[in-house]
């Protein structure tokens, strides 16, 4: 594989940085530090590109909080320079990691995402008798600082770059040498293109076409099950030697008794919600709902965070449940217009 050359120049190049300064900004431009960097964006961004062409970008000024959607986990946010940052990198960058990726990788992608891996789940799901599913354990806090940095070096060869991308990597730890905040951009390319090298090895090796992964989520199809636990094994072992993942006991079933993939539960003829989203769903509702009562969000505010709730669970064959839990919703609505 021919490695990229030089590419500083138009990560510097000034276009480049106002184009980052203005997708780091966006939805966020009320923020104290954006309203801050924004008032000298000149000088800021000036600072930035000689921090850069100089190789010593000052990373790792991270503000930490948790969430608790779906499941607890540790948020790392960067500065705002920081963000700015690495929209440079990866504005330039992009296409060099999605050449690496397989058709079938979801997460982080443009024309990608979510809905478009349901569907091809549900596809494979309807062709074959037997899934199995692996998960790497904590994925972003476990990820191997060494491996990732070898595989990136496999991409770039701009050794400038490598070492800007290398100060990212190693302004985290979760462990010795291990993990990547969850939060920055460049954790995004970096974690999805970490298991880019499992997905040609399930492709190229194995010789596995119907294959899933969003993230650290794979999924395998077959019809025979014995020699789906053979390719398994093998994937296990590869993830596990090659690139120190630890795994999540593997999932393998029939799809009669429904494949669990990113909130949903697909069947050969239809895609369901998960028992968990619908909790999630309804316990959401009723934050916004309260938030509403209480005039600490508008009801266009209230519209914005709501459609995309809306649009998750109308994915799924999911009348019944839209009967029970929007109805009301919907006579509340009227309620406050009277």
């Amino acid at each position: 594989m021919k490695r990229i050359g030089y590419l500083i120049d138009t990560i510097t190049d000034i276009d480049n940085l106002y184009w980052a300064y203005w997708k780091a900004k966006r939805g966020k431009s009320q923020k104290p530090e954006v309203v801050a960097f924004g008032a000298s964006l000149d000088a800021n961004l000036q600072n930035l590109r000689e921090e850069v062409v100089s190789g010593k970008v000052n990373v790792g000024e991270y503000h930490y909080f948790t969430i608790y959607d779906p499941k607890e986990r540790q948020i790392c946010a960067a500065s705002f320079k920081e963000r700015v940052l690495h929209h440079a990198l990866m504005n330039v960058c992009h296409p060099f990691f999605e050449k690496q990726q397989i058709y079938d990788s979801y997460a982080c992608r443009l024309e990608k995402g979510t809905y478009k891996a349901l569907d091809r789940a549900k596809r494979f799901s309807a062709q074959y008798a037997y899934f199995a599913k692996l998960d790497v354990r904590k994925y972003f806090e476990t990820l191997d600082h060494s491996i990732l940095k070898n595989l990136l070096s496999q991409i770039f060869k701009d050794k400038q770059l490598l070492l800007i991308l290398f100060q990212i990597i190693d302004s985290y730890e979760n462990a010795p040498n291990k993990g990547i905040p969850i939060g920055n951009l460049t954790s995004q390319y970096f974690a999805n293109h970490f298991l880019s090298k499992a997905d040609h090895f399930v492709k190229e090796t194995l010789k596995i076409k119907p294959y899933v992964r969003y993230m650290d989520d794979m999924i395998l199809w077959g019809e025979d099950i014995a020699l789906l636990k053979q390719k398994v094994k093998a994937l296990q072992n590869y993830l596990e030697t090659v690139l120190k993942c630890e795994l999540k006991p593997v999932v393998m079933n029939k799809i009669e008794k429904g494949l669990p993939f990113l909130g949903y539960v697909i069947w050969k003829e239809k895609i369901t919600l998960a028992k968990r989203s619908k909790t999630r769903f309804r316990q959401k509702l009723k934050r916004l709902d309260a938030l509403l009562d209480a005039e600490k969000i508008t009801q266009t505010e209230y519209q914005r965070k709501i459609l995309p709730l809306l649009a998750f669970i109308q994915k799924a064959s999911s009348f019944l449940f839209r009967k029970i839990v929007i109805l009301p919703l919907e006579d509340s609505q009227k309620a406050r217009t009277v």
